[in-house]
């Protein structure tokens, strides 16, 4: 029998087990930006080139991407306890030799080995989080908890940094990962349950080799286009590698009997819209913080703190957009609810389609409400779609596509728009008669560069060069801004079609279908209903 102590004990409990998984969430998330307001220190110190500057930013996030959908399969054979606190080891030893690397390449290696770790803790949050709530309506409140914890981390990355680099040199903010994973791992080993699959048929390694390969090939040649386009073989090369390696994955597991994904589920509109509303919010979120982290430092003359600081309201909208989602959702249903926050994304990225070197703080204070906001909402109730439409035993694998996208769009963000920044500001940029060759070359590299460059020069070339710089990249951002903003608002008309209502679907009063039918066609998965999830209700 049980008494109503042991229940609150129970509940107890279960609140702090998610207090645990929150703080895993937000360590990893914070990792994927607290390098943004670290990029000129580490230029300065490291001296890498603009190609391996991209690629410090992006192989975290681009390991992590291609092997979520593998370790989140993993953990529902092995458990999801289990791998989340081997995964938590390694992160912390990987973040030491990320502090401590020599040079660009060292750097390059670790982070990567960081994305291999936090790989095997993404994952593992989210399908503990069914485990814990069995009910819809608490199981809601913890998915808003958590997406405010990871959308806020990814936000709050970046004063982290700033208030760690004020103080101390640029591997620190890797160090400060040490001490939070020692209270994961002993909190970790008491408060959490295990949970796996009962029955979880093998783990496919070659599957995994697929699911690797194709997204990183992907992802690479998709980010060298950007940069380079056509001009170089290995860039058509590695798409078509890429591509095929995934056709090959989706293949091998329609055949599978168990499957590390099953690719079925993308039949499922919302299961689809989801996880594509929630790649495009995340493409826009760290794609502003890269370039606006070196805005506000290099060209505003911001130091790391006050750019940190000056980034808040990104951090502030998340935590609230992450935590009010349930609230909206359900009064205006989920279709009204994912397309809106990605609208209103795409609105405060285009206002920084107008910001110039001496624009006033408000325009950019307005543009982070908005984006931190939306990425709060966008993301959290996304998750709650894709967590809805997967059988509990396959949770983990589940919730890892949603993470995929999550990292995915991290990658892609820096890459696409970093190399947009990078193609448009190289192009741009005019040098004042009588600059060095050798000045010159630094400066075209990036806008670090030129700010070191101009620094070696006398006032009378200094000043026009980093004025000259200044504009350049000021332009590159600004047309990065508004390409993110029409990816938005295609995304959003994306959503709100995937999400209408559909034949045969009874219709609640919030606009959502009950759940009493299922949707979609004939073979296909049932769509999972907002009110088959928590959030809507």
């Amino acid at each position: 029998m049980t008494t109503p102590t042991t229940e609150s004990t129970g509940t107890r409990r279960r609140w702090a087990g998610l207090a645990v998984l929150v703080l895993s969430v937000t360590l990893v998330a914070v990792d994927a930006t607290v390098l943004s307001l670290a990029i000129p220190s580490i230029s300065e110190t490291l001296d890498p080139s603009s190609t391996q500057l991209l690629w410090i930013g992006d192989s975290y996030s681009f390991v992590l991407a291609g092997l979520l959908v593998s370790m989140g399969a993993l953990s529902d054979r092995i458990g999801r306890k289990k791998l989340l606190l081997l995964g938590s080891s390694a992160f912390g030893t990987a973040s030491l030799l990320a502090a401590y690397s020599p040079g660009p390449g060292w750097l390059i290696l670790a982070r990567a080995l960081l994305g291999v770790a936090g790989a095997t803790i993404m994952p593992s949050t989210l399908s503990l989080i069914r485990t814990l709530f069995p009910d819809a309506r608490e199981r809601a409140t913890a998915i808003g908890v958590w997406g405010a914890g990871a959308t806020a981390g990814a936000a709050l990355g970046p004063l982290v940094g700033g208030v760690l680099l004020e103080h101390f040199w640029w591997g620190s903010v890797f160090l400060l990962n040490l001490p939070v994973l020692i209270l994961l791992l002993v909190l970790g080993a008491w408060l959490l349950p295990e949970s796996r699959d009962p029955e979880p048929g093998s783990w496919d390694l070659l599957s995994v080799l697929l699911s690797m390969a194709g997204v990183i090939g992907v992802v690479y040649a998709i980010k060298e286009l950007a940069a380079n386009g056509l001009g170089h073989w290995y860039v058509p090369a590695a798409l078509a590698a890429g591509g095929l390696a995934l056709a090959a994955f989706v293949r091998r597991q329609l055949r599978l009997a168990s499957p590390l994904l099953d690719v079925r589920l993308f039949g499922n509109p919302r299961f689809t819209a989801a996880v594509a509303g929630s790649l495009a919010s995340l493409i826009g979120l760290s794609g502003v913080l890269f370039f606006m982290s070196q805005y506000l430092q290099l060209v505003r003359g911001y130091s790391p703190l006050t750019a940190g600081l000056a980034e808040m309201p990104a951090f502030a909208g998340a935590v609230a957009g992450g935590l009010l989602t349930a609230w909206v959702a359900r009064r205006t249903g989920a279709r009204a609810t994912l397309a809106g926050g990605l609208l209103v994304m795409g609105a405060g990225l285009g206002l920084l389609g107008w910001v110039h070197e001496d624009s006033a703080y408000l325009l950019l204070g307005i543009s982070f409400l908005a984006v931190g906001t939306a990425e709060g909402v966008v993301y959290t109730l996304a998750a709650d779609l894709v967590l809805s439409a997967a059988p509990a035993d396959r949770a983990g694998a589940a919730s890892a596509v949603s993470e995929t996208a999550y990292e995915l769009g991290t990658a892609l963000g820096i890459a696409l728009v970093g190399s947009v920044v990078t193609a448009i500001y190289a192009g741009s940029l005019h040098f004042p008669a009588g600059t060095p060759a050798a000045a010159a070359e630094r400066a075209g590299q990036s806008i670090s560069g030129a700010v070191e460059a101009a620094a070696s020069l006398p006032d009378g070339l200094g000043q026009p060069l980093l004025a000259q710089a200044e504009h350049a990249f000021v332009h590159g951002m600004n047309t990065a801004a508004l390409l993110a903003a029409g990816l938005l608002l295609v995304s959003a008309a994306t959503a709100w079609r995937l999400l209408r209502d559909r034949p045969g679907t009874a219709a609640s009063p919030a606009g959502e279908p009950t759940g009493d039918e299922p949707t979609g066609e004939p073979g296909e998965p049932a769509a999972a209903p907002a009110a088959r999830s928590g959030l809507a209700a």
